[in-house]
């Protein structure tokens, strides 16, 4: 796809290094400042897709900025500015080796594992006789381990410990934090029409002091349903109307992909591009409750280096 930035290689000022990612690029700046650009890579099952999204970077950090601040007052978060709308500058922060996933609804990769017969996730038992997309009674925190390469695994809140991943003290912070931010997504998304299914959250530490790091309630990171419909599709036993990421995956499988070994990714056509471009946008428009406007995106790479030169030159 034209005009969708996929890869980056640029030097900035101070730079140290460049962390490329599924989707975002993490440029570490001086001793304290990260540099996050959310590219329009698209991932899925652990793999990179072949073809960006044109204006998934801009819709993706704009959320994020958006639910950064409207969660500020809950735990404090890692950014700093948006000199671009793909880009956040932010502290550094030294990250927990652990996802902290929460679900309010029984779908997705949840769902395909109690289907298949599991009763615990992460240790947290399951009630018998759930249905597909049935509302948990109490919202459930599953976390995985944060893999550099490859794919993330469910784990415990005792493995985890028991691990060393993160102390027991520290950890039921996480989980304190993890469940006030859920409550507030719930809440912003209920004022949109929307339910907010599930998410992940990831957190680091700076100072002593742990910090939300990341992305926050975006496409990528969450699940929303619409409310309106989801008491009569439940009830039907029919899908749900969504908002999420889950729409590419179900493409995938559709024509026989899921990340596994020998399988070959599906053509993504200009047009099927396009098509989740606009399912994000919705996203957006929906969530934010504000019209998208789209960035000039005629030379969007040197859009962002001058934005974030620009930003640096102005601010070290």
């Amino acid at each position: 796809m034209k005009d969708t930035l996929v890869t980056t290689d640029f030097e900035f000022p101070d730079q140290r290094s460049v962390y490329h990612g599924k989707v975002r690029d993490v440029y570490s700046i001086g001793e304290d400042l990260l540099v996050m650009i959310a590219t329009d890579r698209i991932s899925a099952f652990d793999v990179i897709l072949p073809q960006g999204i044109p204006y998934k970077g801009q819709v993706l950090n704009q959320i994020a900025a958006r639910f950064l601040d409207a969660t500020a007052d809950i735990v404090p978060n890692w950014k700093i500015a948006v000199p671009d709308p793909m880009v956040t500058v932010g502290y550094r922060c030294e990250p927990y080796k652990v996802e902290m996933v929460i679900r309010g609804y029984l779908t997705g990769s949840a769902w395909r594992e109690y289907k298949a017969g599991a009763r615990t996730l992460c240790g947290v038992a399951l009630p018998e006789g759930m249905k597909e997309n049935q509302k948990f009674p109490q919202p459930i925190i599953t976390p995985t381990t944060k893999a550099d390469e490859g794919h993330d695994e469910n784990i415990s809140k005792e493995e985890i410990i028991a691990q060393g991943l993160v102390s027991r003290e520290e950890y039921e912070q996480l989980e304190k934090y993890t469940y006030a931010l859920f409550e507030r997504g719930t809440e912003i998304a209920a004022q949109k029409g929307l339910i907010l299914v599930d998410t992940k959250y990831e957190f680091g530490k700076r100072d002593g002091k742990i910090y939300l790091i990341d992305e926050i309630h975006t496409p990528d990171s969450s699940r929303y349903f619409y409310k309106d419909t989801y008491n009569d599709l439940f009830a039907k036993g029919e899908e749900q109307r969504q908002l999420s990421k889950e729409f590419v995956r179900k493409w995938l499988m559709e024509n026989g992909f899921q990340g596994k070994e020998g399988q070959t990714v599906p053509e993504m056509t200009e047009e099927y591009c396009n098509s989740v471009s606009q399912r994000y946008i919705e996203l957006y428009e929906k969530i934010v409750g504000e019209t998208f406007v789209k960035a000039d995106i005629s030379d969007v790479a040197s859009r962002i280096e001058r934005n974030i030169t620009g930003y640096l030159n102005h601010n070290r």
